[in-house]
């Protein structure tokens, strides 16, 4: 009896890139990728010839660009006005988009509550679960109120059952959780692998945009904080979002790392509830209601996220290092960051930071990503320091350059808005920031040009340490409200 010929072929993949090699090379040569995981062994499946791809049927015609209408791409608009903002106005049809978190962030909690939004109109939704049992998922829903009607559950990890189903059911939404949990037999890995996880995004892919139906699918984190998985599922799917907390933290960010429909600098912010996560639609409110009045180390830094303005808190806490190197703890902000900002003001300003450890945190667990909130940071660094408390009514902004300079940072009038609607009476920002800006009614607003200067001009009062007697206070520009 005749053997029957395996037209499998190996490759060795890159887990971060998806760059494929016909013979081992140790580590991925890809211009541009830069992994520092070893290549990964797998076996591909010869493609079928004349395979339809999801442009099967349709005229491959020339179209100039001018002649496409854009009202043809519509939006489904949900009740949450947050994942309204983050996706761009609501869910295209036709579209992937890829949920990702850490392990009970809550990525089941939102698509649950994303399929109670889509059954309310009357439409179907298929809730593909490869890792709950349908009563685990019914108990979420109780916790949530939701009865379940128009969800129908799918308790399924073969790739090929899940597109079948699809095909039969065609829901108005669909909805896999998670795609590491699928598989397909003719790959020879395991589920969660890379040439599973691969495959199981482009065979969803191509169902979405023959369908016209759009499909979210939720993905695990790895410890480093990147999505488990090949990179290339990053690149084939249309929108990427990020739900984040810190731990203890009862407020959940959703951040878009990539989206072809709408801005990827949109944050929607969320609150943990009994009832699963609800929009909290003006945040910078919620967190200075906890503010303690006159705290020492603490600064309000306004931060600017897509388009929305928030006024977070910057926490600092400085201690005598009992070691030969202190410590320093980023919580919310970069750890490289911090360490600059540090060395600054010890060697440009004068703050004697050197020798303490710098525990550095953001209030509910948000991060800071712009440089910005330099200048508060090392604010809310030296109110520790002298034990000298700031005024409460005080924020600033600004980003701290190696010599020590102020610099300019984008959007200063919506930040002083803000600020301004919250009643703040007091801010601090880079001179280069005066023109031409149009100061709300009771606010002082003070331009710096140094990092000393703007210590001197927030601590007034007796410092607890000793400062240096000859130290030049310069000049500051004062601006008021005509």
């Amino acid at each position: 009896m005749a053997k029957v010929k395996d037209k499998r072929r190996r490759v060795f993949m890159c887990p971060s890139c998806g760059n494929e090699s016909a013979k081992w090379m140790g580590f991925c040569s890809a211009l541009g990728c830069g992994s520092q995981s070893p290549l990964v062994e797998m076996t591909v499946a010869p493609e079928q010839k004349g395979r339809p791809g999801w442009l099967a049927g349709q005229p491959t015609e020339v179209v100039e660009l001018s002649s496409i209408s854009s009202d043809d791409q519509t939006r489904d608009a949900l009740p949450s006005a947050e994942l309204n903002r983050v996706l761009g106005g609501g869910i295209v049809p036709g579209s992937v988009v890829l949920l990702a978190g850490e392990p009970g962030v809550g990525k089941s909690t939102l698509l649950l509550q994303m399929a109670q939004y889509v059954a309310a109109k009357g439409e179907k939704v298929l809730y593909v679960s490869g890792e709950e049992s349908p009563q685990q998922i019914k108990l979420r829903s109780d916790r949530l109120r939701f009865v379940g009607d128009g969800v129908l559950m799918l308790p399924e990890t073969d790739l090929i059952t899940v597109i079948e189903k699809l095909d039969a059911v065609r829901p108005g939404l669909a909805i896999v959780d998670s795609i590491q949990t699928l598989y397909n037999d003719d790959e020879s890995s395991g589920p969660g692998s890379v040439g599973q996880v691969r495959e199981a995004g482009l065979r969803l892919l191509r169902w979405a945009k023959a369908s016209g139906i759009a499909v979210f699918v939720s993905g695990h984190m790895t410890k480093d904080g990147s999505l488990a998985g090949p990179r290339v599922l990053e690149h084939m799917v249309d929108v990427v979002l990020y739900l984040e907390s810190q731990e203890d933290g009862g407020y959940r960010v959703l951040r878009a790392g990539k989206n072809r429909f709408g801005a990827t600098t949109e944050v929607g912010v969320f609150e943990m509830a009994e009832q699963g996560l609800m929009d909290v639609s003006d945040p910078s409110k919620a967190l200075l209601s906890q503010r303690a009045g006159g705290a020492i180390g603490a600064s309000l830094a306004p931060v600017v996220e897509g388009s929305r303005a928030l006024l977070l808190e910057v926490q600092a806490l400085t201690s005598p290092s009992q070691l030969s190197a202190p410590r320093r703890v980023a919580n919310g902000v970069d750890y490289n960051r911090l360490l600059m900002l540090a060395a600054v003001a010890s060697r440009r300003a004068g703050l004697e930071v050197s020798g303490q450890d710098i525990i550095t945190n953001v209030a509910g667990g948000f991060k800071i990503t712009e440089p910005a909130a330099d200048l508060p940071l090392v604010l809310a660094m030296a109110s520790s320091l002298y034990n000298c408390p700031l005024d409460p009514e005080l924020f600033a902004f600004g980003e701290i350059g190696l010599s020590a300079e102020i610099r300019a940072v984008s959007q200063a009038q919506r930040r002083i808005t803000e600020a301004g609607r919250l009643g703040l009476k007091k801010c601090v920002l880079p001179e280069a920031c005066l023109e031409g800006l149009k100061v709300p009614d009771g606010v002082k607003v003070i331009g710096v040009r140094t990092l000393r200067q703007a210590i001197n001009t927030v601590l007034t009062k007796d410092r607890n340490r000793n400062r240096s007697e000859n130290a030049d206070r310069e000049p500051e520009t004062v601006l008021k409200a005509d």
